[in-house]
Parts: structure tokens; C-alpha cells; sequence
């Protein structure tokens, strides 16, 4: 018997693998999605995830949400469970929340938020208002434990970091961790990461914006902190400036047949990586996201030519 359940995942599957090459379908079909383990507790992760920020903020403060739904059982159904939200993406994290548990799936996604209620230019956290943003997404989502919680743009690390603590001392968090986007604040970043004790880390990291491996995805894996891998796409300025350019034949040899693929598998490659999570609105893009955890990743010397490639490129 069909139900409403299974004709919404099947539907929704057909709309996107219709767009996708044969040999990426094969591919989902008898592959194993690639995992990465978290250094703390070896629990394993799929490398690419589901991020909830550029179109998918802008779908979540739409009238019409439906395509979210499409994305997350695009994910969950080809091996993906980390999602990527915030409080400070618009609509999203409330969204999202409603959505999975609409669905009843929120015990299979690993769910990463953050928090942050500090002040304009870093300013002091109001600590009841912090403590308010985190209960309100234990709301949103309908899961206590929350997998992961992390200090949002390093903001207020003492207040904000230390709340963190309680919840995890108290059962309610499994791992918390800080992020940031930018490499202005990355001394202050691996300040955090050598003093505070944090399970993860969230950073910028892309083939044309490299600037994290030099200091901070090194540090992670000296301290075994785990790496969540933010905008690979560098949002939209990658796909400037491969507008109208072919992926090239030889990035086929480890299955990148599509930039997307191109540009989350080199992210996912480097190997402090633990799961890339590009935002996303659409099933179609989603399942191309997922392909870039089958497969091959390329080594190092094909991760210096797919970066000789994107240098050569136009500026975006």
C-alpha cells in the first residue's frame, strides 16, 4: 500500500533525479555515502549536509514552504542527516523545526543550531535572552537532546560559550562549538579552540577562499575538534565565475560530474572536514549536493589542480 508518506518521498525523488546524470543515480543507488568521524566521540557523520541560509532563508520566509520538505527528504533518503540552522537565518530555524516534525524525522537529522544574543560589534550577551534563544529552539524542533549548539560568530564567547556548558553538563546538549565566517576574527577563533574545550568548530572554506587551512583546520585537527564547512560555493561567486565553462573531463575520475560536486568535494576533502553543508531550496540541487559524498574525493595532488583550475578562472 502507497501512502501519503511514500507518494510525497517518491514524487519528490523523481522531480529531482530527473535533472541529475544517469551515473549519479547509479551511484546513489549502490554506493555508501562517506562518513567522517567526530573527533571527541568517534560518532560518524555523512561529509555533506543541508544548510539553511541564502535561498533556503529566503523560501522559509516564503508563503510557500513546500520545497523545503522536498529538500530534507531529498537528504535523508541518499544518506545525509546533518542540517545547519540558526537563529539568525531569518524564519528558517522555526521553519525547518516544523517541517521535520511534521514529517516525524527529527530524531534522524543531526540537528546543529546556534545562539547568539550579544550586542552590535561583539558586544555583552544579555544571558536570560540567551537562554530564552536556546529553549526556543529546543521548541522549534521538538528534540531534547539538541545534537550540536555553537556560539554564533564568536559572539560573547564567556556568557554565551558558558551556557553552552550547562546545557551539555545537564544532558540537554550533545556537543557545542563556536563559528565564524570571515578570517578577520580567526586569531580570536583559535584562541577559542585552544582554551575553550569545544567539540566543533563552524568556518568559511571553499577552492577559491583557502584562507582557513592555513591556521584554523590544521589547529582542528592538532586538538581533535570537529569541522563543520561553510558557503563551498563562496555563496554565489563560484558559480560567476564557472558560468557557461564545462566541468573538466578529468574531475570525472573522482565523480565530480558537475561544479557542485566539484566544489563540495574538494571543501569535503581536506581532511579536518567533517560534514560541508551548503544551503540549498530546491530537491534537485540537493540530491547533486548528497552526490559529493559518493564516490572518490580527490587526494592532494588532484586538490591542487582543481585549485590551479579555479585560480585561472575570471574573478567573479
Amino acid at each position: 500500500m502507497l501512502t501519503r508518506r511514500d507518494y510525497l518521498k517518491y514524487t519528490a525523488m523523481a522531480g529531482a533525479a530527473s535533472a541529475l546524470p544517469i551515473g549519479l543515480a547509479r551511484a546513489l543507488e549502490s554506493g555508501e555515502v562517506i562518513k567522517r568521524a567526530i573527533p571527541k566521540s568517534g560518532e560518524q557523520l555523512p561529509i555533506v549536509g543541508l544548510g539553511s541560509s541564502a535561498t533556503f532563508r529566503t523560501i522559509a520566509q516564503s508563503d510557500d514552504v513546500t520545497a523545503l520538505r522536498g529538500v530534507f527528504q531529498t537528504m535523508l533518503d541518499n544518506g545525509g542527516t546533518v542540517f545547519d540552522t540558526a537563529p539568525g537565518y531569518g524564519a528558517s530555524e522555526e521553519v525547518a523545526g516544523q517541517i521535520v516534525q511534521d514529517m516525524g524525522v527529527q530524531d534522524n537529522l543531526f540537528w546543529a543550531t546556534k545562539v547568539n544574543v550579544a550586542g552590535r560589534g561583539g558586544g555583552a550577551a544579555d544571558e536570560s535572552a540567551a537562554r530564552a534563544q536556546v529553549e526556543r529552539s529546543f521548541g522549534f524542533v521538538g528534540k531534547d537532546p539538541i545534537d550540536l549548539i555553537q556560539v554564533h560568530n564568536l559572539g560573547d564567547i564567556p556568557t554565551q560559550l558558558g551556557i553552552l556548558r550547562e546545557y551539555k553538563e545537564d544532558g540537554r546538549v550533545r556537543y557545542i562549538g563556536a563559528t565564524y565566517t570571515g578570517s578577520r576574527r580567526y586569531p580570536d577563533l583559535a584562541q577559542v579552540m585552544r582554551n575553550e574545550g569545544v567539540d566543533f568548530i563552524g568556518v568559511d572554506y571553499a577552492v577559491d577562499n583557502r584562507e582557513s587551512a592555513e591556521v584554523i583546520l590544521p589547529l582542528a585537527m592538532e586538538l581533535g575538534i570537529a569541522v563543520l564547512g561553510y558557503v563551498p560555493f563562496g555563496r554565489t561567486r563560484l558559480w560567476s565565475r564557472v558560468a557557461g565553462i564545462d566541468v573538466p573531463e578529468w574531475a570525472m575520475d573522482f565523480g565530480a560530474d558537475s561544479w557542485g560536486k566539484f566544489f563540495i568535494k574538494y571543501a569535503a576533502s581536506h581532511p579536518a572536514m567533517t560534514c560541508v553543508t551548503p544551503a540549498t531550496s530546491k530537491a534537485s540541487h540537493m540530491l547533486d549536493n548528497i552526490g559529493a559524498a559518493y564516490g572518490e574525493l580527490p587526494d592532494k595532488a588532484t586538490r591542487k589542480r582543481m585549485e590551479e583550475t579555479v585560480d585561472a578562472l575570471p574573478s567573479a
